[in-house]
């Protein structure tokens, strides 16, 4: 699989890239916003890591381009690890962030862990009041209106989906929805139950929050 790594750190290209590819992966790399851009568009990758500051652009900026064109795994590798960071990046769509310094068998580990995704591979359409979700296509319906979602906002719909009703505990959605590897706590989680519920519209409101527990999707009486 394929991997395009965004750093202007030469550096930090070439430690990763060494990581990746004995873990067999390929690797293409660029030093600048643009040059991100023309890599992505030619060489389709399976899964990116992105600095934020960045000549040219900004990481942010790459991650909100990739979301228009693809569904692939994004991951953020910076030294900026505030919160409002951190939740800008998961509003744009990313799926990870792990900040500098780092470990590169952290970063192996968590690539690893997002190229195996998703939860839910296979399965037919479930319908859930206005809410159709195809599991096999990974597609999204509200009535007859297609939804875009990213992968880890599709993961966790599906996951609530599969035991509608069912209240599920906050720590098995970070678990099973986020990364085991990630730094990813119920916070993060939270923003991307938000987000969700924004872009399903009035469907949004089956997405319940279980006071204590966690979440559940609504069924129809």
């Amino acid at each position: 699989m394929k991997i395009l790594i965004v750093d202007d750190d030469h550096d930090l290209l070439a430690l990763v890239g060494f990581a990746l590819r004995q873990a067999g992966y390929v690797v293409v790399d660029a030093g600048d916003f643009a040059a991100a851009m023309r890599v992505f568009l030619a060489e389709s990758p399976d899964l990116a890591v992105l600095d934020i500051n960045l000549p040219g652009g900004s990481g942010f900026a790459i991650c909100e381009a990739i979301r228009t064109r693809s569904r692939i795994p994004v991951m953020m590798l910076t030294v900026r690890g505030e919160e409002e960071d951190v939740v800008r990046a998961l509003e744009l769509g990313a799926d990870d962030y792990l900040t500098k310094p780092f470990w590169p068998e952290e970063l192996l580990a968590r690539v690893h862990a997002r190229l195996r995704r998703p939860v839910l591979q296979r399965g037919g359409p479930v319908t859930i009041g206005e809410l159709t979700i195809d599991l096999a296509g990974r597609g999204v319906r509200v009535g007859d209106a297609p939804v875009e979602l990213t992968r880890v906002e599709f993961d966790l719909l599906a996951a609530l989906a599969r035991r509608p009703g069912a209240a599920i505990t906050r720590a098995w959605l970070v678990e099973h929805v986020l990364d085991p590897e990630r730094d990813g706590t119920e916070r993060t989680l939270d923003v991307h139950v938000s987000r969700l519920r924004k872009k399903l519209g009035a469907a949004g409101a089956r997405l319940a929050t279980v006071w204590g527990v966690g979440y559940k999707l609504d069924a129809p009486a």
